[in-house]
């Protein structure tokens, strides 16, 4: 049985109840995050805490609990379910309201959920087959950078990848590409890392920026810079990123090969070296929070 944490209490999943006129059920109004944990050690907690205190602060929204109390509830969830590697989502909605209306009321109390999902391994030889992506227009809001509840833009998109046989969609605006509807995006030319530098229309992953670092660690060219679409589809790899995606390959774009068809030689690397990481964080050898 699932154990969650609601507004201070750890309870069963099959118990949880929030009000139906809860903005976040409303409206979206909400932020949220997903924090992989390795053998009990959450992945960059801090940098996952600091995103979420950004998006808060953007939507006017009061963090509900202190750094400290956060890492409490959160290591409460990961022992108070089994599984070895967990995928925790936080979620914070604004709250009960006395009516249904758009203007943020002027007082109520956040609504704090806090849930565990298993987090399988990820196998290389599986994750090595890669993926097949296509691109559509984004037509999302222009505040990407706020990790905010309010999906059915993304869930679109991605149902529309589905539906054309793909993982994933990767997103195209004004001739260049954001990201993928639930992912940030790399690709590799000329033996050179590259992704979009963080704006308002893309995510900030932590998986991201911990890719980054590892590869710059391992001597790897990188670049921040914004990717044309005519680069996307010329690249020689293109990887899709996340936190429960780690870094999947993708092999075919818009039906087309990516490069050679396969996953790429520096995403071989990096896998590796990725997957060191959480081996190391499983074991408790290093200290990620």
């Amino acid at each position: 049985m699932s154990i969650v944490y609601l507004n201070g209490e750890f309870i069963p999943i099959e118990e949880a109840r929030i009000s139906v006129l809860d903005r976040g059920f409303l409206f979206g109004d909400g932020v949220y995050e997903v924090i992989p944990a390795y053998g009990g050690h959450l992945l960059r907690l801090r940098e996952h805490l600091r995103r979420l205190q950004n998006s808060l602060d953007a939507v006017r929204l009061h963090n509900p609990l202190s750094v400290q109390q956060w890492m409490d509830v959160l290591q409460q969830i990961i022992k108070r379910n089994d599984a070895v590697d967990q995928s925790v989502y936080l979620h914070i909605s604004r709250g009960v309201a006395a009516k249904r209306d758009h203007a943020f009321p002027a007082e109520t109390r956040p609504t704090v959920f806090v849930m565990s999902n298993p987090l399988y391994p990820m196998d290389k030889n599986d994750l090595m087959q890669g993926v097949a992506a296509i691109t559509l227009d984004d037509i999302r809001w222009r505040a990407c950078n706020i990790k905010a509840t309010a999906l059915l833009a993304n869930a679109m998109l991605r149902q529309q990848a589905v539906d054309a046989g793909a993982a994933e969609a990767i997103l195209i605006r004004d001739g260049y590409a954001t990201e993928g509807a639930a992912s940030n995006v790399f690709i590799v030319r000329n033996n050179i890392l590259i992704t979009p530098p963080n704006s308002p229309s893309l995510l900030p992953g932590i998986t991201r920026d911990l890719v980054l670092e590892l590869a710059q660690q391992q001597g790897i060219a990188c670049d921040e810079r914004a990717i044309s679409e005519s680069e996307l589809k010329h690249a020689d790899e293109i990887w899709l990123t996340s936190s429960t995606r780690e870094i999947l390959p993708v092999i075919t774009l818009d039906n087309h090969p990516v490069g050679k068809g396969v996953s790429g030689p520096i995403w071989h690397c990096m896998i590796d070296v990725f997957q060191d990481y959480k081996a190391k964080l499983r074991r408790g050898d290093m200290r990620d929070e």
